[in-house]
């Protein structure tokens, strides 16, 4: 039986939302499906997404997973799991940019799955000090066509695959429709997506404050504020950020190469990713990237002027030292003859 909707919001996990996406702005777009419940429409369930490393070691996962897990694509795919506190079942994807997506359970739950199946896994390549999060929420309708509504996905009919190798005979038993499962993956991607993206977002942040203050010691003492090693090690961590953003197998700007041949799937991965304003926050992390490559460059280059500096002075000094000893060792003996021929020139007048 349906709940009310004043029950229905009461239940459901409240959203933290990212104010800055369009997703967020266009939340008003699902009012009239949260408000006006029907009969065949499931109760507003939670989709928490949770980033716990930079990236997971695909292969080992396969043996820390529960039993039923698949690999559906680019992801691991736990048709179903249950929470051992909440006794609460959802199903789960996890891809390789180190971020997992778990249908139908909450931020607790999401937690207690990276506790009991990832933390002992090896499959953490490079584990964040602090998991990034991004929530979103979906309801189930048979007689709605799959979408996204604002800020809530509506999972019900969708046109069928262009291929029939898209889906496979032998997928285990789901706690949601079987019809909808590559919808459900796209939304996935894209929402994994953007986690991973966060990820970076917020090591960049703290790059960039970290690096804040050079440009005033510059203006200051006239000093690039870093010795030369913390400069190649400030642009090493850089140009990881960079190549972690554009040249992973999976990076942020192209469209995974499953959806080329599946145009209903790539619509939805392209409204969430969209939605999530994607590509615009690429474009703005790579500007970011860019200026702080400007300023390693600049710094860069007083460091070597400096260095050139130094080297001439310490080339001066060697030459002013040669001089002195030259004048130490040969002294008496230069004088004696510069000596010898002053007395044979005033004796010379003399002798004639």
């Amino acid at each position: 039986m349906t709940r009310g909707f004043a029950e229905v919001k009461q239940d459901a996990p409240k959203p933290k939302p990212k104010a800055s996406t369009a997703l967020r702005r266009a939340a008003s777009a699902s009012l009239p499906i949260r408000s006006n419940p029907n009969p065949t429409r499931s109760d507003i369930q939670p989709i928490f997404t949770y980033a716990t490393a930079e990236r997971y070691l695909m292969q080992n996962l396969r043996g820390a997973l529960p039993k039923g897990a698949v690999s559906l694509h680019d992801a691991w795919w736990v048709p179903k799991w249950t929470d051992s506190q909440t006794g609460k079942d959802g199903e789960v994807f996890l891809f390789a940019n180190g971020s997992f997506v778990c249908w139908g359970l909450g931020e607790d739950e999401a937690q207690r799955f990276a506790q009991e199946v990832l933390a002992n896994s090896g499959a953490e390549l490079a584990p964040l000090k602090e998991a990034e999060t991004e929530d979103l929420e979906f309801v189930t309708d048979p007689e709605e066509n799959t979408r996204l509504q604002g800020d809530l996905i509506v999972l019900g009919r969708q046109p069928p695959l262009s291929s029939e190798d898209t889906i496979p005979m032998d997928l285990p038993q789901s706690v949601l429709p079987r019809e909808t499962v590559f919808a459900r993956y796209a939304f996935s991607q894209a929402l994994s997506r953007s986690t991973a993206l966060s990820v970076l977002e917020s090591s960049l942040e703290e790059y960039l404050t970290s690096v804040a203050p050079l440009p005033r010691a510059l203006q200051k003492t006239g000093k690039p504020g870093l010795g030369r090693r913390a400069l190649v090690m400030k642009l090493g961590e850089l140009l990881r950020f960079r190549q972690g953003l554009n040249l992973n197998r999976e990076n942020f700007s192209d469209t995974p190469d499953f959806y080329w041949s599946e145009p209903a799937l790539e619509a939805y991965f392209n409204s969430l990713s969209n939605a999530l304003e994607i590509r615009t926050r690429t474009r703005s992390v790579n500007d970011k990237i860019t200026y702080a490559a400007e300023m390693q460059s600049v710094l860069r280059e007083l460091l070597t002027e400096t260095s050139a500096h130094r080297m001439e002075l310490i080339i001066i000094a060697l030459i002013a030292v040669e001089v002195v000893i030259c004048l130490i060792r040969d002294g008496p003996e230069l004088w004696e003859m510069v000596s010898g021929k002053k007395e044979e020139e005033s004796q010379s007048p003399e002798t004639q």
